[in-house]
């Protein structure tokens, strides 16, 4: 059985979850608040900053030139493509790329990226890959789970739910599950748990990051 299969079964009550949140359920109906994904905007673009850092370790303790040029592609790719999706919804709310820049992370948003962050520097290659997994799978299941329910009217709304639904982004989160099989052919029992302890703490994030932003979350002192 494929690892990311048991991995799945952590996954899809989450990825249920996600899709339950009423921020979720009303960016799909095109009804939701703009407060709410402004901030989302913000927080996002704060998010893959350091998400792009982890390319950057992905691609310094991958096991060959080619996984090596392909994490080299995912972070350029990040800087420059899914962050200029963000520019552009930040350009037609009346943020400047400099807001941007300035945005104080959460809390979420804080321990979220200092999780991935110290997992790619301290952790095995592995745990990398599992730690990364969610936000290109969750986001995906998101997207094509949205759009089977029609695309929304809201021009902003229904780009989100066609980028992450899209074919270019599901090919990166099958290759992205393809890696995690690949690398957990070879681990041990205890590896494999390991593996299973990175993906559930950033599948968890993924649903707190979306309840910040519903939320507005900000630090209480």
């Amino acid at each position: 059985m494929p690892f990311t299969d048991n991995l799945a079964t952590i996954g899809d009550p989450i990825w249920d979850a996600i899709l339950g949140h009423p921020m979720v359920e009303q960016l799909g109906a095109g009804t939701l608040d703009e407060e709410p994904f402004k901030y989302w905007v913000r927080q996002d673009y704060v998010y893959l900053v350091e998400y792009a850092r982890m390319f950057a370790y992905g691609g310094a303790n991958a096991p060959d030139l080619d996984r090596m040029g392909t994490f080299a592609e995912l972070l350029e790719s990040t800087i420059n493509t899914e962050m200029d999706l963000h520019r552009a919804y930040a350009a037609d709310f009346g943020i400047s790329e400099a807001e941007l820049e300035a945005t104080t992370p959460s809390p979420t948003t804080q321990g979220y990226t200092d999780f991935l962050v110290r997992t790619a520097a301290t952790d095995t290659f592995g745990e990398l890959v599992a730690a990364l997994l969610p936000c290109m799978w969750g986001f995906n299941v998101t997207g094509k789970r949205l759009a089977e329910r029609g695309i929304p009217d809201h021009e902003g709304y229904a780009e989100w739910i066609e980028m992450y639904a899209g074919e270019e982004f599901t090919e990166l989160a099958e290759w992205c599950k393809d890696l995690m099989d690949d690398v957990a052919a070879d681990a041990t029992a205890t590896e494999k748990e390991r593996y299973r302890e990175r993906f559930r703490t950033s599948a968890r994030y993924e649903y707190l990051f979306w309840d910040a932003a519903w939320n507005q979350q900000g630090w209480p002192i």
